[in-house]
């Protein structure tokens, strides 16, 4: 049977029970091979109570001291509980300078004691007894990894001034440069606010009018990465030459802000309104085109486009794309069975063939296709020939050439384009 015998008001500090009247001190800790916390125990003794009841920085202490010992425990191991024990005096009965002398030779969990209020300088002073003069019971994990954040980045030889925290802590990305960056002008002071926002203007004046189109080959939410790295550059480069002073992890988090909001737009744009955004303003309209057209990609799978579809062609072959491309099927083709024509688009080479009907088969033989190969730059370039071919079909796709005939020729054009 087990009784609890002392608990703090914050339940994650480790509590004192009784089990079959021996003291010990339970505490939660990591978690199992299930991800189910894991919780350890080990024995006390009663001047160990009474100092863990009386002193919270004392109390909070042994909880960092024994931390890593559960961290080496794992998701199934045991804690080494002679370890644990041996800890109990030297933390809770020893005087101040013995405690900070401890805590140089011992692993333990800083920032817990941060998260806690400890004094972050004296904690790197290395007096650990003194920095928890401002310890709470209250645990505030934000202030600890805010700590970390800090620490990473002066490993990377990264000191943030007053304005490169507050853009960090305008997009978010003070504690987790990976989070996807968002405006947050309440995290930070007035003070601060106005200049934040003249380097945000800065940005924005840079990447108007640029675009992050969509990418279908990736997903039906995926984007071009060509564009990203535009827009990005682009904004780098403005935002370093009108504020030099900021680092690069300002900088940084300010062209991801308006990368990922414009990325954000494209995915929310429907296809066609996305194509007119990325150049093929020319060629939109169901009218366009009288002819049925015949989609079809590497797994058999065909869909037909007709001419009173409310949706252009071409927005509907992005989308059969978006919706069917993935790494075993990377082969689109769109054809034109009244013309006798196609083009099919090989994703995984960055090329395009297109193929004519030279001659209908008559009387049971097979009909002879022309088929001519081109390089294509990228989703932009596959937009632009999709485009050409449902507006004017192959005849119309000549300007995206050379095209060539040769096979041999082609894999050697496609083998040099790969080397540069």
């Amino acid at each position: 049977m087990r009784d609890i015998v002392f608990t703090r008001q914050s339940g994650w500090i480790p509590n004192v029970i009784r089990v079959e009247g021996e003291l010990k001190l339970m505490l939660g800790a990591g978690a199992d091979a299930n991800h189910e916390p894991r919780t350890f125990t080990f024995s006390i003794k009663e001047a160990h109570l009474a100092v863990i009841q009386g002193d919270l920085a004392r109390h909070l202490l042994l909880w960092s001291a024994v931390l890593p010992l559960c961290d080496a425990a794992g998701t199934r191991g045991r804690l080494d509980e002679d370890a644990a024990v041996a800890l109990l005096d030297p933390v809770l009965l020893s005087a101040p300078a013995d405690v900070d002398a401890l805590f140089q030779r011992i692993e333990w969990d800083r920032g817990r004691l941060i998260a806690h209020g400890a004094d972050i300088k004296l904690l790197e002073q290395g007096r650990v007894c003194a920095a928890m003069g401002s310890a709470t019971e209250t645990s505030n994990g934000k202030r600890a990894q805010k700590y970390h954040a800090d620490r990473r980045r002066t490993e990377r030889g990264i000191v943030l001034g007053p304005l490169d925290s507050a853009i960090l802590l305008y997009t978010g990305q003070y504690l987790h440069g990976s989070t996807v960056p968002k405006r947050i002008p309440g995290a930070v002071g007035p003070a601060l606010l106005p200049e934040v926002m003249r380097v945000i203007a800065t940005a924005e004046q840079a990447c108007a009018g640029m675009w992050i189109s969509r990418d279908p080959r990736r997903g039906k939410r995926a984007t071009d990465k060509r564009d990203w790295g535009r827009m990005e550059a682009t904004v780098d480069a403005a935002v370093r030459r009108a504020h030099p002073e900021l680092v690069d992890d300002a900088v940084r988090t300010v062209s991801f802000l308006m990368c990922s909001e414009a990325a954000d737009r494209s995915r929310n744009t429907p296809m066609e309104d996305d194509e007119r955004a990325d150049g093929d303003r020319a060629a939109f309209g169901g009218s366009a085109r009288t002819a049925i057209l015949s989609f079809t990609d590497d797994k058999g799978v065909e869909e037909k486009w007709l001419p009173d579809h409310p949706r252009s062609a071409t927005a509907e072959f992005w989308e059969f794309v978006g919706d069917r491309s993935a790494a075993d099927n990377e082969v689109f083709t769109i054809e034109d069975e009244e013309m006798g024509e196609g083009i099919q688009l090989h994703f995984y080479a960055d090329s395009v063939a297109r193929i004519t009907t030279v001659r209908e088969g008559v009387g049971g033989s097979d009909p002879e296709y022309r088929v001519e190969y081109s390089l294509v730059d990228g989703i932009r370039g596959y937009r632009s020939l999709v485009t050409a071919f449902v507006r004017g079909g192959c005849a119309a796709l000549e300007r995206y050439g050379p095209w060539m005939s040769d096979v041999a020729e082609f894999e050697r054009a496609r083998r040099r384009r790969d080397a540069k």
